[in-house]
């Protein structure tokens, strides 16, 4: 069973312990606290260089400080603080940095509340899990045989076609019914080969529906999006040696990930409002009556001091706009804004949360919009922001990648 070892302050009196306990357990994994003894909360702190206020901080500390010190044993960290303290902020990503500089065990940050429940920690629990246990699947560089990947997001499904490490073929629709959306996006990605879905040798799902269809279908890999699409990011953007970020703003949630030789050490997801996401982009072309293609290209000849959004609020963001528009100010600006406050709020909320490894890998369906990598680039300093060949299909070709190897479809019917 794979060891988690829960660093956390307010876990225990807040109610979420049994939750966390819970979600790894529907993993295959054990939450474990390490232990120590009261003398070693002084002398960890003092190593650390950081005594906290709290005496629960101080324990957290600690914890870590016998993880780093091998005196405690663990495969994979999970750090959680709650979302209300802005010590345990600090210490969280103190800490977390501590681990990741000192040892090689995966890591993962939350911050909480105290209606958090086991399925929100789902995504997080099964990505640590995989990353321990199928090491040596997300070690692969080559895709052998015909895969299949499919992607089942929130608002689009994405199904890829691979042949000896080759995309053949790729499929893209919006996500209504789960199986139709499948079949459909699937066909467009066959419709210039010689194949059929039939004709595969394994399938990988991922996304929110990755297991329904993955039942319906008998596919080979079922996996979360985290692992999956840092596989297919740091695959298509040639950096499987060495480290990476890939940065993924979807139409609900965002992802930041950090890889090392292709395996991902260390993710966040998550935002405080929709208005970090790929939805409110939606809005905005809806509301500048411009396709959602024609929306990028419309924000770099604009300039967004022109049009400042205040709000993280996906609702108020459009009032703002709409603002901006009423008293004359132009489509170009509007856009320009939108594109810099999503790049803004993922900024604060979440690549603050990791070190930034270069390159910046930027992925998923927003990544076609010019104006939002341009307004990453500059709200990291400028940094080159790599957009791989099918940005758009990670999470598929992710799941085809990972799939192969895994079994010949037609010699287990």
């Amino acid at each position: 069973m794979v060891k988690i070892a829960l660093v956390s302050c307010g876990t225990e009196y807040s109610g979420i312990q049994k939750e966390i306990e819970k979600a790894a357990l529907t993993f295959g994994a054990e939450i474990i606290l390490p232990e120590i003894d009261l003398d070693y909360i002084e002398e960890a702190c003092a190593k650390f260089g950081f005594s906290a206020q709290s005496s629960s901080l101080r324990l957290m500390i600690a914890r870590a400080m016998s993880i780093v010190e091998g005196k405690s044993k663990a495969d994979a960290v999970f750090i959680a603080t709650c979302f209300r303290c802005a010590e345990g902020a600090l210490v969280r990503n103190a800490v977390r940095k501590f681990i990741q500089d000192n040892t090689r065990i995966p890591v993962v940050t939350y911050s909480f509340t105290e209606r958090t429940k086991a399925d929100e920690l789902f995504i997080r629990m099964e990505a640590l899990a995989t990353t321990v246990t199928r090491r040596n699947i997300l070690a692969r560089e080559k895709q052998e045989g015909l895969t299949l990947g499919i992607d089942s997001g929130s608002t689009t499904t994405k199904v890829v076609a691979m042949e000896n490490n080759k995309v053949i073929g790729t499929g893209w629709t919006d996500t209504k019914d789960i199986m139709e959306s499948v079949f459909k996006a699937a066909d467009e990605a066959f419709s210039e080969t010689e194949y059929t879905i039939d004709d595969v040798d394994g399938i990988g799902t991922t996304g929110y529906g990755r297991i329904n269809i993955g039942k319906q279908l008998n596919a080979e890999l079922i996996q979360e999006e985290l692992s999956v699409n840092a596989k297919g990011a740091v695959y298509l953007a040639g950096h499987q040696k060495g480290e990476a970020t890939v940065l993924d703003i979807g139409g609900m949630d965002n992802k930041v990930i950090t890889v090392n030789n292709g395996i991902p050490d260390n993710f966040t997801m998550g935002g405080i409002c929709a208005g970090a996401s790929g939805r409110f982009l939606d809005m905005t072309s809806r509301r500048l009556d411009v396709s959602i293609e024609e929306l990028g290209p419309l924000a770099l000849q604009g300039n967004y001091r022109n049009a400042l959004l205040n709000s993280y609020c996906i609702v108020f963001g459009i009032q703002d706009l709409v603002t901006t528009l009423a008293a004359g100010g132009s489509k170009a600006d509007a856009a320009a804004a939108a594109c810099h406050s999503v790049a803004e709020q993922v900024y604060e909320q979440q690549l603050q949360e990791i070190d930034l490894r270069e390159p910046l890998i930027q992925v998923g369906g927003t990544s076609l919009i010019s104006g939002l990598v341009e307004a990453v680039s500059e709200m990291l300093g400028g940094i080159d922001v790599i957009v791989p060949e099918y940005s758009q299909h990670i999470g598929a070709v992710g799941a085809a990648l990972l799939v192969s190897g895994m079994g010949h479809r037609q010699d287990n019917r």
